[in-house]
């Protein structure tokens, strides 16, 4: 893998913030000719360390306004069992992330649904139905302080 000079970072920096930025648009910002910054783009696509771009929606204006952290303990740990959960847990749409986690629980996942019925209903349906569960513990979030996707580079 190839070490990222400041250029580098400066096109992460700048496509984290918005991703829409055409080469053309970097190459000033960065006062770098096209041809550079779109054979670095190109390279950070192709290395991996842009995996991918993104929309990012505002769950509120779309009527997902109950955003929920579930911690999931497991009755059974062995590596089937665990293989069986993380393959159902990414098939449900509403969870949004999935954290296999140390301490009193295996999994912590973050869940989005429109309002408390919806979730005692995904609750009930969706997570209720999966084997090998032990116990769920729901934290749900009263107001969120801060929240990003830019990593620091």
């Amino acid at each position: 893998m190839h070490t990222l000079d400041d250029t580098d970072r400066a096109i992460l920096r700048y496509l984290q913030q918005d991703a829409t930025l055409k080469t053309r648009e970097l190459s000033s910002m960065l006062n770098l000719s096209y041809t550079p910054v779109y054979e670095r783009v190109r390279r950070l696509e192709k290395e991996g360390i842009i995996k991918k771009y993104v929309a990012l929606v505002d769950r509120d204006k779309i009527g997902r306004k109950l955003m929920v952290f579930c911690n999931i303990a497991l009755k059974e740990h062995s590596r089937a069992m665990g293989e069986r959960f993380v393959e159902a847990i990414r098939a449900i749409p509403e969870v949004l992330e999935c954290f296999n986690i140390s301490g009193d629980y295996d999994f912590l996942l973050k869940i989005v649904v429109n309002d408390m019925p919806e979730y005692q209903e995904f609750l009930m349906q969706k997570l209720g139905s999966l084997e090998n569960i032990g116990s769920a513990h729901s934290l749900f979030v009263m107001g969120e302080i801060k929240t990003s996707t830019e990593l620091t580079v």
